[in-house]
């Protein structure tokens, strides 16, 4: 049958084995507050390349004083004709739990600020 080849490629390039996330090359800025007992994040950076996909923050971890989250998305795959530059990203998450401050992972560079009301 000829749609089986297809179907197979098509199931091969959507497969999440392919889509591992890594850290965006940088953070550009972090903004967090408390409201209503739970901490928001928002935070804006950039990739090199386009095509990256589903920008998102996560904890790693949380001892009540300091939040440690990574920012993270989906590159491209490596087949894909993309522009090759810094292309901006953005992400936000709200986290349940008490911290003084937040330091957020890129590649290449961490920012740190304080959790405001």
């Amino acid at each position: 049958m000829k749609l089986f080849p297809l179907a197979a490629s098509l199931l091969l390039l959507s497969s999440p084995a392919l889509a591992v996330e890594k850290r965006v090359f940088k953070i550009d800025s972090l903004i967090v507050t408390r409201k209503a007992g739970v901490i928001q994040l928002k935070a804006k950076g950039a990739v090199q390349t386009g095509g990256w996909t589903k920008a998102r923050l996560h904890l790693l971890h949380n001892d009540g004083r300091v939040m440690t989250v990574e920012f993270l998305a989906t590159p491209p795959l490596p087949e894909m004709t993309v522009i090759d530059g810094l292309v901006p990203v953005a992400a936000a998450a709200v986290v349940k739990g008490r911290a003084s401050s937040v330091h957020l992972l890129a590649d290449q560079n961490e920012m740190t600020s304080e959790v405001t009301r």
